[in-house]
């Protein structure tokens, strides 16, 4: 590995984001958009094929449905939501909607709408389509959530339509064709920052009713998705073109009303393992790629590589599931946090400067707790804490990921590996259970089943701790079993706190609380990187992920 010091000649992304906090944005007009005014056009047509790498191929194309890194990157170039992020404040931005007012005591917003624009089929962005679409979020079924996990829905809004009065949003209404008004049954004060996630992004009715999208007959990468899942339809700056085993590829499209940037045909290729990462960007296959390892950083520094590193904004965690009876006992938890040595862990298989984690929420977000206990590492404490919780031997699945790399999993072999050794040195009984990515791995440990352990993260999507606490231990779910009432309803009372030191003070408590009570065991703030041939000449790096390749700039 290269110095410190070497590594600070790469280029550092995001670093004003962590400073963000959490603004609001309501009662008052939005800013004008960055990107252009309604219909704008870049310099000339977009013209250049531009080809990135990714770590695996996405599991769907329906933003609603699929949550993972893959699926995120390439919705956000096709479909937009009401509401952006300003890269460098990170306070909500004008996207559809040009601005927006907050009344009844922060449970009704208003949204003018951006006028004059189309759905990539030809179809008016107007009023209705955002209500068709908020009325279908809010209308998935059952048996639908449990065939897509990846649904965002519930996890910021807590309920859809079959348990209304549990739920936070109440209706969206279109009062003219070019004005909305959402009204929630209490306050949520991060609702805007989480109109920026990807799954409200609004797709064209149209569309959604031609492909069916509620009807989840078709099947890739291990997960059932629907036609329109497969060729979604939105207003963004990319059109769907094509997806096959190897890439997607999308075309510029010829209505969209921003800047259109200098892209023309834009194509995701899938390599699934680092070294073949590396290798398509020294040939020149790929123009890109994310998800830089350690393994592979020091070649791209010593061939003189661009590495554009990603502030951190996700966590890695040693997920442990309390419906496998053995590990309802705490003793038992923390014995599994007191084996696990988190320095040799980054140390190992983390890029420099990524920060040891004691709890869930990054540092630089408000309510991030200082004095958060940690049991730290002590192999024979875990020892005496097995025989304590009566541990006798009993195996313990430990589910890990294949032929995958995510911004806060940067090699999940090798991690795994080195956390079940020093489990096992400890006294567990460990079953590997290797399941390829493709072949449903998000699925498997997310949902119910027999998953004692497993190795995850999650990738924030807004600045605010809600983000993070809430969507992981807001409410009893399939990937931990974990059931904290009181922790249940202190994260809902701080959803609804205005900004300031007592919705802080909450989450600080919050996190203390989970950290006590070890549902799962945090290990980092991974900090990552992409990598970009000499023909780029800047990239929008975001530690959200919110990167549209329209802000993509190449040498002439």
């Amino acid at each position: 590995m290269t110095s410190s010091t070497s590594r600070r000649t790469v280029l550092a992304a995001g670093a004003a984001f962590l400073a963000w906090g959490v603004s609001s944005c309501t009662g008052a007009p939005a800013p004008s958009p960055s990107s252009g005014s309604p219909g704008s056009t870049g310099p000339s047509e977009p013209t250049a094929t531009f080809n990135f790498g990714t770590a695996a191929q996405p599991l769907g194309l329906d933003p609603a449905l699929s949550s993972d890194v893959e699926s995120q990157r390439i919705t956000r170039q096709i479909l937009e939501g009401l509401v952006g992020v300003d890269q460098t404040t990170g306070k909500p931005t004008p996207l559809l909607a040009t601005e927006w007012n907050e009344s009844n005591e922060g449970r009704t917003y208003t949204f003018k709408l951006r006028t004059g624009v189309t759905f990539q089929d030809g179809t008016p962005f107007n009023a209705d389509a955002v209500v068709a679409n908020f009325n279908r979020w809010f209308g998935f079924t059952a048996e639908l959530r449990r065939q897509a996990p990846g649904s965002s829905f519930k996890g910021v809004f807590k309920a859809h339509s079959d348990e209304a009065a549990l739920s936070i949003f109440k209706s969206c209404t279109a009062v003219d064709p070019a004005t909305v008004q959402i009204d929630l049954t209490q306050r949520f004060t991060a609702f805007l920052q989480a109109l920026t996630l990807p799954a409200f992004a609004i797709a064209s009715p149209a569309a959604l009713a031609a492909g069916k999208a509620d009807v989840l007959d078709q099947a890739r990468a291990g997960r059932p998705i629907s036609a329109f899942g497969s060729a979604p339809v939105g207003t963004g700056p990319f059109s769907f073109k094509a997806w096959n085993d190897q890439s997607v590829t999308l075309a510029a499209n010829p209505r969209y009303w921003g800047d259109r940037g200098q892209i023309g045909t834009l194509n995701f290729l899938a390599y699934d393992h680092p070294t073949t990462r590396l290798q398509a960007l020294l040939d020149g296959r790929v123009d890109g790629y994310d998800a830089v390892t350690v393994g592979n950083f020091d070649q791209l520094v010593k061939r003189g590589k661009q590495i554009v590193q990603r502030d951190p904004f996700s966590v890695m965690y040693v997920g442990i599931n309390q419906d496998i009876p053995v590990l309802q006992n705490l003793k038992v938890r923390q014995a599994i946090e007191l084996a696990i040595d988190k320095e040799t862990l980054i140390r190992r298989f983390f890029i420099d400067n990524t920060a040891k984690a004691t709890q869930f929420v990054p540092p630089k977000i408000s309510g991030f707790n200082n004095d958060a206990p940690e049991l730290g590492h002590d192999p024979a404490k875990a020892k005496e804490y097995l025989k304590e919780g009566g541990y006798a031997g009993e195996e313990l699945k430990f589910y890990y990921p294949l032929n995958v790399t995510r911004p806060y999993l940067p090699t999940p072999e090798k991690v795994y590996a080195e956390v079940s050794r020093q489990l096992t040195a400890a006294g567990f009984n460990i079953r590997p259970v290797p399941v390829d990515w493709a072949d449903g791995y998000l699925q498997k440990v997310q949902s119910p089943g027999d998953h004692a352990l497993h190795l995850l993260g999650w990738n924030g999507s807004y600045s605010d701790a809600d983000n993070f606490v809430g969507p992981l231990f807001g409410e009893k779910n399939g990937e931990f079993g974990y059931q904290d009432p009181q922790v249940f309803s202190k994260i809902n009372r701080a959803r609804g706190l205005p900004e300031g030191e007592e919705r802080d003070a909450l989450y600080r408590s919050i996190n203390a609380q989970i950290a006590d009570t070890v549902p799962a065991v945090p290990i980092a703030f991974p900090i990552s990187a992409l990598a970009l041939s000499d023909r780029v000449l800047s990239y929008p790096a975001s530690p959200v992920l919110s990167e549209v390749f329209t802000k993509v700039q190449l040498k002439p």
